[in-house]
């Protein structure tokens, strides 16, 4: 069986804490914990990042047969690797995704600026997180909530402007690896449709739109996201 590698995104999910369920249900998953994410130092940009991750992973004697499982800086971080290093990559499933800049809501950015700063933002900023986790089971949202205080504001910012400056419009056709891509319908920042856009962009990739999920559908509707995950492998 290929080698399940799940990669998180900013905020609550800045952690493999946001996988419980995943790794739980696939027990030789790996899910590495981003630097700068509780740890160590964030790196500068999406491609940083998965050259760590490809480190992190050949340390371990991970090289090939992957199939990398994604949502927002998680998900570009998957891209990337499927784009440099398609020999290694079997498969991509990719979750709240974009191949260019997204467009953020006005003050997104400022938001986790002050929330650093001011404890009146810094609520503001936690009830915000909370209310894109509402369709996440009440004991694990407050488990990932308590994540989101120690990773904190400063660091949901910088990922933001990772992902934001993260484009590969321009290779897009070129990816090898067979894709997923999975979409909540109802997400609370109701974003673009990027994952169409990138379907639309890679020939033979698949398209699936969830309802009852938001943000992060693996946390939110994991039964159903794993289902999706092994019917997939099972295509490999």
């Amino acid at each position: 069986m290929p080698q399940l590698v799940f990669l998180h995104g900013p905020g609550a999910g800045a952690c493999a804490d946001a996988f419980h369920h995943q790794r739980r249900h696939f027990p030789n998953s790996v899910a590495p914990t981003l630097p700068g994410h509780l740890e160590g130092s964030r790196c500068p940009d999406v491609t940083r990042y998965m050259e760590w991750v490809r480190g992190w992973l050949w340390a371990r004697g991970l090289k090939g047969d992957l199939v990398l499982i994604g949502y927002t800086l998680g998900a570009s971080i998957a891209l990337q690797y499927g784009l440099d290093y398609p020999d290694e990559v079997k498969g991509l499933v990719l979750m709240t995704v974009a191949a260019r800049p997204k467009t953020r809501a006005a003050g997104a950015y400022e938001l986790r600026l002050r929330a650093a700063s001011d404890p009146k933002v810094y609520e503001e900023w936690l009830a915000y997180q909370r209310q894109t986790m509402k369709f996440v089971e009440p004991g694990l949202r407050e488990q990932l909530m308590e994540r989101h205080r120690q990773v904190g504001p400063l660091s949901q910012y910088h990922d933001l402007k990772t992902i934001d400056a993260f484009d590969v419009r321009d290779r897009l056709a070129t990816l090898k690896p067979k894709l997923l891509l999975l979409r909540g319908l109802d997400d609370p920042g109701h974003p673009p449709e990027y994952e169409k856009e990138v379907h639309e962009a890679v020939p033979g990739s698949r398209y699936v739109k969830l309802s009852g999920a938001g943000h992060f559908p693996p946390t939110e509707i994991p039964d159903k996201v794993n289902a999706l995950i092994e019917e997939f492998v099972a295509t490999l």
